[in-house]
């Protein structure tokens, strides 16, 4: 093949072109959306930098996600601070253990910024628990205080997250504290480095849940990637086709950030969002791979068509050169019977000059 080249991944492309497709996040990022037909060319720059678009837009995804949670915690304390001090229980928190003076389970329907809230620092037993996990589930946003950890859910996680006093008040050094020292502290200016320690731990928990969530979505949209290659028999190597679906989820992570960015102002669930984030997703990977088949029809017939205009070309050639080729071999023909009866010509002087020279003898023996 002159013109044209397979790539390792298993997309044909020009060798002219295959170096020169080198663009920025935010170019690959228009062209995900907007340009469907660059995705082979996005696949052909190979699966290291597929992945490295796919870290760069969860980490602004996640970005999005910590500043949501950071306002609504700070709304949540602003509001909270005199409910906390007038009607909340008194707890207290000593190394790593959380007790609230209550006898019963306190629970929140709708906490505003934050969802519905349970609190039971005695329970232990994980099916209710689990059970728990349901209930703020189902609610869309909110949160789970147990005598170890906190159990949060968002809009903005699919599924909750964990977070182990230990680990969260260890990193601010703080080992005890009680009710009357979080009024205190939410009062002062060190709620700033509340806000910060949040922040980068829901940055680092929302980072890799989701990175890993995104990528089952990538793995199985591949496999829908697999059956359209199958029918248009492109003969793709999956490498190609799984860089493919990672350009295809952008659209779908572009509207989950408008979801949870909206939501952090206008709290509301939209159900079955899930499958409409995979169907968005697939619907692009196949259009991507039958655009790809369509230009591959296209090159094929401009092939075949200049094939046929070389054929037309040398066959013209040809039919021009004929008539010098007939006028070669009839010159040749009359030189070759010129040159023949030159040559009966000299044998005929020659036998006439012998037959002379045999008279002559003849008489001069008669003499």
């Amino acid at each position: 093949m002159d013109e044209k080249d397979i790539d390792k991944k298993g997309i044909e492309k020009d060798k002219t072109t295959k170096n020169k497709f080198n663009k920025g996040f935010f170019k690959k990022l228009y062209y995900s959306i907007i340009k469907i037909e660059k995705y082979p060319e996005m696949a052909t720059e190979g699966l290291p930098k597929a992945i490295i678009y796919l870290v760069k837009l969860i980490a602004i995804f996640a970005v999005i996600s910590c500043l949501g949670t950071i306002y609504q915690l700070s709304n949540l304390l602003k509001d909270g601070v005199n409910y906390l001090s007038e009607s909340f229980p008194d707890f207290s928190y000593q190394d790593g253990t959380l007790q609230v003076q209550s006898d019963e389970v306190l629970i929140y329907e709708e906490i505003p910024q934050f969802g519905k809230v349970i609190v039971d620092t005695k329970e232990e037993n994980e099916e209710k628990i689990n059970e728990y996990i349901t209930q703020i589930t189902d609610a869309g946003d909110g949160a789970i205080i147990l005598k170890d950890k906190i159990i949060i859910k968002t809009q903005s996680v699919m599924g909750t997250a964990n977070y182990n006093y230990a680990e969260l008040f260890g990193q601010m050094g703080l080992n005890s504290f009680n009710k009357q020292d979080v009024i205190n502290y939410i009062n002062s200016s060190q709620i700033m480095s509340l806000y910060v320690n949040v922040f980068i731990m829901i940055f680092i928990y929302t980072f890799v849940i989701y990175f890993f969530n995104i990528l089952t979505y990538i793995i199985f949209i591949s496999l829908f990637g697999c059956i359209a290659n199958l029918l248009t028999k492109l003969r793709m190597r999956y490498v190609a086709i799984f860089n493919m679906a990672v350009y295809s989820v952008t659209l779908s992570t572009i509207l989950y950030m408008i979801y949870v960015g909206v939501n952090i102002f206008v709290p509301y669930t939209i159900k079955y969002f899930e499958p409409m984030y995979i169907s968005v997703a697939t619907i692009y990977l196949i259009a991507a791979i039958f655009i790809l088949k369509s230009e591959t029809i296209k090159k094929q017939m401009e092939i075949i068509k200049i094939q046929e205009i070389q054929k037309q070309v040398r066959q013209d050639l040809e039919n021009e050169k004929e008539p010098d080729r007939e006028e070669k071999e009839k010159n040749k023909d009359t030189g070759d019977k010129d040159k023949e009866d030159k040559e009966k010509e000299e044998q005929k002087e020659n036998n006439e000059k012998k037959k002379r020279k045999k008279e002559e003898g003849q008489e001069g023996e008669l003499a």
